[in-house]
């Protein structure tokens, strides 16, 4: 277990991410790798064309209920909650922090195809609202990587700050960059089996393809952020799980937030299943 959490909590506030290594045991990681391997294949096949010919890079949903048993998915319900995730998940968001979704990150069949800097708000708003949400709100990656690979590449401290020119440029690609450029402030964050990655989803990011990728991610919000039409209900465990759950109380405030929302008539968006993510 982590020493020191309130560390880890001013490195997040202070450089938007943090790194535990060798935090999951080597039973804990086979035993999530078998999981995740049997939804990996299941969603390649179900998705052979958008895998093979559409730059696929990533899926989300884990948790749902269409390609993994009813065992397989209170065992990732008991994984994601449990003690040592809600730890880390506590130092970041410490009231009342709320599951949003789950994504799972390869490489793309292509081995030509870059990687890309980007902001995970980029994808739903405009430059002026990018810049309300990097003050105003919290959404958190838990990247669980679980085989080695080249991991992320961040820039420290965008997480509380609007892009140099040079990040703008670069993300917006425009002035004669490419997303794929290196940026100067860009740190590398090389991954193995059993560590965990914490990163603010709205700092300028992206992953690194290659070896053997395939990483994990739980994204979490603060439930003052106006995500609740980023929940998918069919991704949260249903009544006849939660007595199996040891932990459940970050899925429940999911269907707190949910029922909240449909009640005030705030509820009209449409579901973006792939809105967050390292690209």
């Amino acid at each position: 277990m982590v020493d020191n959490l309130s560390q880890l909590s001013s490195r997040y506030n202070d450089q938007g991410y943090f790194v535990v290594r060798g935090y999951f045991t080597d039973d804990e990681i086979a035993s999530l790798r078998q999981i995740i391997l049997t939804f990996h294949e299941l969603w390649k096949k179900d998705n052979a064309e958008f895998y093979q010919q559409e730059e696929a890079f990533n899926s989300s949903l884990i948790t749902g209920s269409q390609y993994l048993t009813s065992d397989d998915r209170i065992k990732l319900f008991n994984f994601l909650s449990c003690k040592k995730i809600m730890n880390l998940i506590n130092t970041v968001i410490p009231a009342d922090p709320t599951f949003m979704n789950t994504q799972l990150f390869f490489n793309p069949v292509d081995p030509q195809q870059k990687d890309f800097w980007h902001r995970d708000c980029q994808y739903d708003h405009d430059l002026e609202t990018q810049k309300k949400i990097i003050q105003e709100t919290q959404v958190v990656h838990l990247r669980i990587p679980l085989f080695d690979e080249l991991g992320m590449e961040l820039v420290p401290g965008t997480h509380k700050r609007w892009d140099s020119e040079e990040e703008f440029n670069v993300r917006q690609e425009i002035k004669g960059r490419e997303s794929s450029d290196g940026l100067s402030g860009g740190i590398k964050v090389p991954l193995a089996a059993g560590d965990v990655l914490v990163f603010s989803a709205d700092m300028i990011h992206r992953g690194l393809y290659g070896l053997d990728r395939l990483a994990l991610d739980m994204l979490v919000f603060d439930p003052s952020g106006d995500y609740a039409d980023y929940i998918d209900d069919d991704c949260l465990p249903d009544s006849s799980m939660l007595d199996k759950i040891d932990d459940p109380g970050i899925f429940l405030n999911s269907s707190q937030l949910k029922a909240e929302t449909l009640a005030e008539g705030r509820s009209d968006k449409i579901f973006k299943c792939r809105r967050f993510g390292d690209k």
